[in-house]
Parts: structure tokens; C-alpha cells; sequence
């Protein structure tokens, strides 16, 4: 046999990788052996692999997909593109908890003043977006937002409600809809190709919520533990009534208006005219 083969062992300590790791990477064809003994079954490897088993597992220590590493390793100038930009989301998500949980430190468990307040019926212009699970939800809505504000001219601030499930599961739809004046002549979400509903009016548990949206969820746990130590059905969809106009506001003076329906009008979902 070859003088240059090492036995896995051998290899598996020159590479600082371990055993386990070169099986599984022999199975994926990520790093195969030089050669396989037909009787024996065992694996050995040239020097010269060592480099490429050491750049996987420096690309594994940075987080990276076996199956990214295997596109780098043939030679893809831009296969770690892709891996940046989910580090950054969730480095920006990470960034996000950490300021929710700072506004915990310092206010404490949320407890803003629940009021009982009476909604007339609106007509909004909708637009939906999946979303694949709560640290989804910034995304989801913002698309949904653009999509709608893009879709409609409109003169002042834009009145949007963001409609949420109570339970966020693994996957759920976002709709966001933008309040518009059903006697309206010109009818613009017509020629936009946007659907209307009604937004059931009713009675409803709110809070007002000050500062950046992505600290809603403190908001929105405070009505829905007010809904529930006084036994009141946690009907759905959660409205965000959003106040101000995030492009001429800051982050911190920002003001949503956080609705959990009491009614069962109020928990309708909306009716398409």
C-alpha cells in the first residue's frame, strides 16, 4: 500500500478532526478517503487532505452548512454570501432580545393600564404575508406594509391595523390592512388590484404601546394576561393599530395601539366585499 496513506486515526489527530467527523463527512462525499481497504473496510488518507479537512473545519467553527462548505470547497466565489446575511439576522435578532429583555430589567414584567374601549367597523385594503414563525413576524409585516402602502396613493399619515393569530405557530399569516374610505370615487384598490374587508367593529381590551415595534410582544402580553385573570376569551386576530408614522418618528416615541377583542364581532375575521 501506498507509504504516503494514513490511517483514519492517524489522520483524524493530524486534522484535528475526530473520527465520527471524517465517517460523516465520507458519507456526505464531502472529504472521502484516498482509499478503502476491500477486506477490512478501514479508511485511509493522504497528507495532502489534511488542508482540505482543516478549511471544513474551520468553516464548521463559523457556523457554515455542510452543504455550503461542499460549494466552497468546488471552487463558489459567492456560496458564503448567503451565510453572512443569516448571521447578520440573527445577530440584528439577537440585538432586538437584548433590548426587550433591558426594558424588562429596567420597567419590570409589562403591565401596562388596560382600558375597554368601543371600535366602530373600518374598511381596510389588505395585504397578506406568510409568516414562518414568531421571529418571523418583523418580516412579515414590513412586507406586508410595503406592499400596501406601495399599492395605494394616499394624502397624510397612513392608517394601518397589523392583524396578528393570538398563537403564533410554526407558520401563520400576517395581514395588514390600510383604512380607506369605502365612498371613495376614484375606488384606487381597484385599479391596484387590492382586496377590501371589513374590520368587525366591537368592544375590546387595549394598551398603548410606546417605542420600538419590535417590543409590541411586551404590550401584548400584558392585555392578553389582563383578558385572561378576568376570564374573557382569548379571541383573535391581535390588532396593531399603528399611531404614528414611523417615517417622521423615532423608534422610541413610537405609538401602537394594541387590541384584543372582548366581542364576537370584534373577533371576526374581515369580510372581503
Amino acid at each position: 500500500m501506498d507509504g504516503d496513506l494514513l490511517p483514519i486515526g492517524q489522520f483524524a489527530r493530524l486534522s484535528r478532526l475526530s473520527v465520527k467527523q471524517l465517517r460523516h463527512y465520507d458519507e456526505l462525499g464531502l472529504l472521502p478517503p484516498a482509499h478503502v481497504d476491500a477486506g477490512s473496510g478501514y479508511r485511509y488518507y493522504r497528507r495532502a487532505q489534511a488542508r482540505q479537512a482543516m478549511s471544513i473545519g474551520l468553516l464548521r467553527s463559523l457556523d457554515v452548512p455542510l452543504p455550503v462548505i461542499a460549494e466552497v470547497l468546488a471552487g463558489a466565489a459567492d456560496a458564503l454570501g448567503g451565510v453572512r446575511e443569516a448571521l447578520e439576522a440573527e445577530l440584528a435578532r439577537r440585538r432586538r432580545t437584548l433590548a426587550t429583555l433591558e426594558r424588562v430589567m429596567a420597567d419590570g414584567l409589562p403591565a401596562a393600564p388596560v382600558r375597554v374601549v368601543t371600535e366602530p367597523d373600518r374598511t381596510v385594503a389588505v395585504e397578506r404575508e406568510s409568516a414562518a414563525g414568531p421571529a418571523d413576524v418583523a418580516r412579515a409585516t414590513s412586507a406586508a406594509v410595503a406592499r400596501v402602502l406601495r399599492a395605494l396613493p394616499r394624502t397624510g399619515p397612513p392608517r394601518l391595523v397589523g392583524l396578528f393569530p393570538v398563537e403564533l405557530d410554526d407558520a401563520f399569516e400576517v395581514r395588514v390592512g390600510l383604512v380607506v374610505d369605502r365612498d371613495d370615487p376614484a375606488r384606487p384598490w381597484e385599479a391596484a388590484g387590492v382586496g377590501l374587508e371589513t374590520l368587525p367593529g366591537g368592544t375590546f381590551a387595549c394598551a398603548t404601546h410606546v417605542g420600538p415595534y419590535d417590543q409590541i410582544p411586551l404590550t401584548t402580553h400584558a392585555v392578553l394576561a389582563w383578558c385572561a385573570e378576568r376570564g374573557h376569551p382569548l379571541r383573535g386576530p391581535v390588532r396593531e393599530v399603528y399611531v404614528s408614522d414611523p417615517a417622521t418618528t423615532e423608534p422610541d416615541r413610537l405609538v401602537t395601539h394594541l387590541m384584543i377583542p372582548m366581542s364576537k364581532g370584534g373577533g371576526a375575521d374581515g369580510r372581503p366585499s
